[in-house]
């Protein structure tokens, strides 16, 4: 779908005005672009760290121990900062990674099984290698269950890095590092729903999956009143919360049976049929619209547009610049005192999260993409030369998000957390790195250049 110019406006931020356009209206299009959460992440979780190490780390120790509890009669459910963070506001974030899985199983790249292959195959090998690394540091010892750890890629700063090089990368390569890390996101989901889950209470999980049943139920019988929708969602949530399944997925589930279709095909809407009918206000000086009119026009509107892409649309700014920011606040915060980093840096945990995040990933992905091409059974994106897909590799070592709230469930000891935290900040930084130097040192591939080649030809 070609997304339209939308119509001008007599808004404050449409106007010519200095203020609109000097600053307002550049700084929403930098907001706009993959950079930009990035950015905010990585703001965040320098924060962290500064604020962890200054002489105000108890203020901060403070700031996540801070309990909150909600009472509903004899229910409660009580806990730090810490795990409302973990627990509730990242749900928010998995719903719209969810929803991104579900786009690209309905009409993205992973909906064309040739197309999905290569991403997919590539992305098994960047969660297998760097799995079994880690094993191979930590096997048998204390930290062993941290194997999910390196499987992770950070969507935002992967592609954020990515989008730094401009036109230097061909266009095919960001779809291929999109595609990459959704099918790395489905990984981390099973992973973390089959082997990081505590006791199971099987009664909450059957009010769970039957309360998901109940939004299919109002999908089916064309119901679009978004509030009955978020009740529901909350209802998931504390029965997925009381299952013993970390309550997180409860987003996952909720993104990937939201609609990626609109429920009306805007098809059979002759141009112009949306639009109200315009009424004359009684005092005959201004024009306005009839309510009855104005509802109608506005429900058919919502018909025309699927409910997932307008969920995502809306919720993704959220995520990108208020929930994946308050996470790495809370969760980065990692001592790097003189000691403390020196037992880190020494630890089985920190080394083979970093072997396996730097190492593992180019080496995962680069092998099975290559294998996968040469036995046939999937194809490189056309024009994007190998050295780029290698690039991209390293950059998928960038794990941490996924890979911080990986740590928090994989370990009960804080030594071993911290530990953890250490080496993924440090493998996210070589990572990122070494992913740039080769698109740096890569050269421009032939792609672009035919590329920009035609587009030039194109304009004259």
């Amino acid at each position: 779908m070609v997304d339209k110019e939308a119509p001008p406006t007599d808004s404050w931020l449409a106007s010519d005005r200095p203020v609109p356009r000097l600053v307002a209206r550049p700084l929403r299009e930098f907001l706009d672009t993959e950079v930009a959460g990035g950015v905010a992440l990585l703001a965040a979780a320098a924060v962290a760290l500064i604020w962890a190490n200054s002489p105000w780390s108890g203020s901060y120790e403070t700031l996540l121990t801070t309990e909150l509890s909600f009472r509903v009669g004899s229910y409660e459910i009580a806990a730090d900062l810490h795990h409302w963070v973990n627990d509730a506001l990242m749900a928010l974030f998995f719903f719209v990674v969810g929803l991104e899985v579900k786009r690209e199983l309905a009409h993205g790249e992973l909906s064309d099984p040739r197309k999905a292959a290569f991403p997919s195959v590539a992305a098994l090998g960047g969660m297998v290698v760097p799995a079994l690394i880690y094993t191979a540091f930590n096997l048998g010892g204390e930290g062993s269950s941290g194997w999910g750890i390196p499987m992770a890629t950070d969507i935002a700063f992967a592609v954020g890095v990515l989008a730094l090089f401009g036109n230097r990368i061909h266009p095919s390569l960001r779809v291929f590092l999109l595609s990459l890390a959704v099918a790395d996101d489905i990984g981390a989901i099973v992973v973390i729903a089959l082997f990081y889950t505590s006791s199971l209470n099987v009664v909450a999980l059957l009010i769970a999956a039957g309360l998901l049943g109940v939004v299919a139920l109002l999908r089916a019988l064309r119901v679009i009143w978004m509030p009955l929708y978020v009740l529901i969602g909350v209802a998931v949530w504390l029965a997925t919360y009381e299952s013993g399944v970390h309550a997180t997925i409860a987003g996952v589930a909720l993104g990937l049976i939201t609609p990626m279709r609109p429920s009306r095909d805007p098809s059979q809407d002759p141009v112009g049929s949306l639009d109200p009918d315009p009424v004359r206000v009684e005092d005959g000086e201004s024009e306005g619209f009839a309510p009855n009119e104005v509802r109608a026009w506005r429900l058919r509107t919502q018909e025309r547009v699927a409910v997932g892409e307008h969920l995502e649309h809306v919720l993704h700014p959220w995520t990108s610049f208020v929930v994946i920011p308050i996470f790495a606040l809370v969760n980065a915060g990692v001592s790097l005192t003189g000691d403390d980093l020196s037992n880190a840096l020494s630890s089985q945990v920190t080394l083979g999260i970093v072997a396996g995040l730097v190492v593992g990933k180019l080496a995962g992905i680069s092998l099975f993409a290559y294998a996968a091409h040469r036995i046939g059974f999937a194809e490189v994106p056309e024009g994007v030369p190998g050295l780029q897909i290698v690039a991209a590799a390293a950059i998928a070592g960038i794990g941490f998000t996924v890979s911080l709230f990986i740590a928090e469930l994989a370990f009960d000891q804080e030594v071993l957390i911290d530990e953890a935290k250490v080496g993924i900040l440090a493998a996210s930084v070589l990572a990122a790195a070494l992913g740039a130097a080769v698109l740096r040192f890569g050269g421009r591939s032939g792609g672009v250049e035919k590329l920009s080649q035609e587009r030039e030809t194109i304009a004259e």
